[in-house]
């Protein structure tokens, strides 16, 4: 039995990378099979392997038989069936050994699925929709009470301690601009659910409304609520609640919430704020009618002629009538009897209810739904979409499925991506942002403003810091949530991390630094904004290559055997093909780079070894290969 395997555990790779000799190279490979047709393999050796996947699979990627596979896999010590699933590893050193070039394939992401994609529409076919609202704020702020008053009915009196319980959507239609309009409110817990929702890729909200008590002012989930909506990108209103009590002081809130940059338009900023009394329904109608304005500057449109797509508000399994979920219809209509993929299940629209409990036919952009039919209760943050028919829901549903697989738990509906530092800077590197998010807790209000205004003054013109939220107490999940959602850096300055915090940090693999003195804070975002300047490089000639001997391998493609006279090569070197002294390609890419007949990292001087080259196969015996290797030139 070979070394590299168990009696029936998965194959792990040849220590130092090496790999058995390929079997069969050349343009086309022939193979004779008796009975059975020839099986003609493809020129391009290379594939790409996901993380796990059957040995059917397998073998369709190669074009093999399946039982060519399995015979690979026996021979090894292996004994598998040809549905059974193996990991890359084990597929890998299958695939060398039947001659091809594996590498993994990149996990899929929901950008990338059909549920995931936004559809483009014709601007003709786009008409209003009614915006969606999610309000915000501090514990016993009033707002459950807001929305009660809203709508009209009283939905506090039935809920434990005054704490929202339900989370649930719905529509109220009112009088603007002489007609009847429409307004989505998503009843949620406050922030927490909001910036879960973000941190699964999904923007359900288009307006934000801070509600912030008159006679309590700024507190700490308000500061919170302040930071998860900049995070999101979407505008602010501030309801200053409970005007109608003798100790109300609007303008002190004013200027607390100035301090946290929401400034009111009043006092040259651009954030609309209503004085309101959910108990009387004082100002009720002058904040319908600004969150009315604010949603008319955003031009918010959906097609209405469209199959539906949204998002999973909520689901729960109801033991009467099976899974139940509320759904926001965000482009398209919904149908009864319509089939339809969400997340990873799949089912048909048997029936459709809205926020009173009403029957419904159809629903349109913006209008929150109950339904029934579903094969199994998915997660809020859920994308749904109606399909053509059942076998393309079935593979929508897969590729979620797959997204989750590839994540490494059930619970999450996007892979885990790192969150450190050094990981945002390569991101910053690469051009994917200009802008270094942060998250500040501390231990005293005192070190707060301070360690704020030390990071604030590490801005430049190319590249600046913001930070979300800077507040005091503990690293909650809440924290990392938002961070999550955000891509932002969390920094704990003489404080803990909560358990729960920790094992979500844990599982986002989000990275918490603790800090006890501020230069440390200063010192290692001023390096993350400093990684996010354009670098600047240099070619640095690291070796030589003399061309003793050509291997031709199929029609076109050649290996150069060669011997390093200077220095060395390594597989990321850069190369220069000179011929006599001049110059035949520059700055190309190494295919290959072999010992032998093993993969090699870099091969030292005074040793030979064979080079293919990417783009270029013209090569001759006496040919000199410059290697250079990309070094960053410090400013």
């Amino acid at each position: 039995m070979s070394p590299r395997f168990g009696s029936r555990g998965p194959i792990r790779p040849r220590p130092g990378g090496s790999r058995p000799p390929a079997r069969r190279q050349g343009a086309q490979v022939e193979e004779r099979r008796s009975p059975g047709p020839r099986v003609i393999r493809p020129e391009n050796l290379h594939i790409e392997i996901p993380a796990r996947l059957t040995v059917k699979q397998l073998a369709d990627m190669m074009r093999v038989q399946s039982g060519e596979v399995i015979k690979v896999l026996l021979t090894n010590g292996m004994l598998v069936t040809i549905n059974q699933p193996i990991d890359y590893d084990t597929a890998a050193v299958v695939a060398h050994d039947l001659g091809f070039q594996p590498r993994e394939a990149q996990a899929p992401t929901l950008e990338s699925t059909a549920l995931g994609t936004t559809p483009q529409e014709e601007p003709a076919s786009l008409q209003s929709r009614p915006p969606v609202i999610t309000i915000m704020g501090h514990v016993d702020h009033g707002k459950t009470s807001l929305l009660d008053a809203i709508r009209q009915a009283n939905v506090v009196g039935g809920e434990a301690g005054g704490i929202t319980q339900h989370i649930g959507a719905y529509q109220i239609e009112h009088l603007h601009g002489g007609r009847q309009s429409k307004i989505t409110f998503l009843d949620t817990p406050g922030h927490e659910a909001f910036t879960q929702m973000r941190a699964r890729g999904v923007k359900a909200t288009d307006i934000a409304v801070l509600v912030v008590a008159a006679d309590d002012g700024v507190q700490p989930q308000t500061i919170e609520a302040i930071g998860h909506a900049r995070a999101g990108k979407v505008p602010l209103i501030v309801a200053i609640n409970k005007v109608d009590l003798p100790n109300a002081n609007p303008d002190r809130v004013k200027q607390q919430l100035a301090e946290h940059e929401v400034v009111a338009e009043e006092y040259g900023g651009d954030t609309p704020m209503v004085a309101v009394s959910a108990r009387t329904r004082q100002g009720i109608d002058d904040l319908l009618e600004v969150m009315e304005l604010v949603a008319e500057i955003q031009e918010l449109k959906a097609n209405p002629d469209r199959p539906a797509r949204g998002v999973v508000i909520e689901a729960q399994l109801d033991r009467t009538r099976g899974p139940v979920a509320t759904l926001l219809v965000q482009t398209g209509t919904l149908n009864v009897g319509d089939i339809i993929a969400v997340g990873p299940h799949v089912g048909r629209v048997r029936a459709m209810f809205d926020d009173r409990s009403r029957k419904l036919r159809h629903a349109e952009p913006s209008l929150p739904v109950e339904i029934l039919g579903l094969s199994d209760v998915p997660q809020a943050g859920d994308r749904f979409g109606v399909a053509p028919d059942e076998k393309t829901a079935r593979v929508w549903a897969q590729e979620q499925v797959h997204i989750r697989q590839a994540a490494g738990s059930g619970d999450s509906a996007s892979p885990r991506q790192t969150m450190s530092i050094e990981e945002l800077l390569n991101q910053a590197q690469a051009g994917a942002t200009k802008e270094l998010n942060v998250i500040i807790k501390c231990d005293v209000q005192g070190s707060v403003e301070p360690i704020r205004s030390s990071v604030d003054k590490l801005s430049t013109d190319e590249v600046r810091v913001k930070v979300l939220l800077a507040g005091v107490g503990n690293v909650t999940e809440t924290d990392v949530n938002l961070a999550v959602a955000s891509r932002a850096l969390i920094v704990a300055f003489n404080v803990r991390t909560e358990p729960g915090a920790r094992r979500v940090s844990e599982t986002r693999q989000v990275e918490i630094r603790s800090y006890s003195v501020i230069y440390e804070i200063v010192d290692d975002i001023a390096s993350a904004l400093r990684g996010m300047l354009e670098p600047k490089y240099r070619d640095v000639l690291e070796g030589r290559v003399e061309v003793r001997q050509l291997f031709r391998v199929g029609r076109e493609r050649v290996i150069a055997g060669s011997h390093v006279s200077e220095g060395r090569i390594t597989r990321q070197s850069t190369v220069t093909v000179l011929r006599g002294g001049k110059s035949l390609i520059e700055h190309a890419k190494l295919a290959n780079l072999r010992r032998f007949k093993d993969d090699a990292r870099e091969v030292l001087a005074g040793y030979e070894c064979g080079i293919t080259v990417e783009g270029f196969n013209d090569f001759q015996v006496g040919d000199i290969v410059e290697a250079y290797a990309r070094e960053r030139i410090e400013e």
